[in-house]
């Protein structure tokens, strides 16, 4: 009975963030379809102007078609493994006071955004697939349909570790008074080392190995690497070990912030 109230809940949760988005139509297709296009459009043409810079037909060891195929995938994972919208929502309720009205109902802060958050990347994520296959198709570039499947859960397995970073962010303003200032540092910290700005491979050793165990490439370059052929699947078996560890370091730390400030915080506000 209790799983099932705790399913129901979430579920209920989820729903509600698919129903919120889904009601501004224009900005949900601008999210979902509009800036992907424009940001494969701009991936294409950055690799095709570096390789015909270069005057190189292989960097690192792949073709030009490899580097767009990883692109036009990095941009695809890139968007689903961010959170930087529920993570302002979270630190202004806290800001604000309205928080008051989340902490006395029986759900804890931490599912009720994660539950919206995964409920808004799963309907934003079945909409925007259809623009890497359709350009996939059209360009016929290389890549592995049937591994797929595997690649997204191991991202939305990786969102769960980003929620997780994004609720120590957030508990930070109950501390201080600007604490949405740590999530343009993280988000850039995290554009680095999850490998959408480049893949991780083409760093020099030790950074190559060190960036590629870490957590956070488990959220772009590792499922994109896959899916294009760059990695096989003994590092996705990795990259799910990896983000295990994260989770645990990450929640122990949400916790401990958590707890302090819910023994010091008065409840005032709106």
């Amino acid at each position: 009975m209790l799983y099932a109230n705790f399913w129901r809940r979430n579920l209920g949760f989820a729903k509600l963030a698919i129903a919120s988005n889904i009601e501004y139509r224009l900005n949900f297709l601008v999210d979902a379809l509009v800036q992907p296009c424009l940001s494969s459009v701009v991936e294409v043409v950055l690799w095709i102007s570096i390789f015909a810079g270069a005057g190189m037909t292989l960097i690192g060891g792949f073709p030009v078609e490899s580097y767009i195929s990883y692109a036009l995938w990095a941009t695809f994972m890139g968007r689903i493994s961010s959170s930087w919208m529920y993570e302002f929502r979270m630190i202004e309720e806290i800001d604000s006071g309205s928080i008051n009205s989340l902490i006395v109902r029986p759900m804890s802060f931490y599912e009720y955004y994660l539950s919206q958050l995964m409920g808004y990347k799963f309907i934003t994520t079945a909409v925007s697939l259809v623009v890497p296959l359709v350009l996939f198709q059209i360009f016929n570039l290389p890549f592995h349909l049937d591994r797929l499947p595997i690649c997204l859960i191991l991202v939305f397995y990786y969102l769960i570790l980003v929620h997780s970073l994004s609720f120590i962010v957030a508990s930070l303003a109950f501390y201080l008074n600007r604490a949405h200032s740590f999530t343009a540092a993280k988000n850039l910290g995290l554009w680095l080392l999850s490998g959408e700005l480049f893949p991780l491979d083409l760093l020099p050793e030790p950074f190559k190995t060190l960036f590629s165990y870490l957590p956070f490439s488990s959220g772009v370059y590792v499922p994109t690497a896959y899916i294009t052929g760059r990695i096989g699947q003994e590092a996705v078996i990795q990259g799910f070990i990896s983000v295990t560890g994260g989770l645990i370091v990450a929640n122990l730390i949400g916790w401990a912030l958590w707890k302090q400030a819910m023994k010091n915080y008065s409840g005032t506000g709106a």
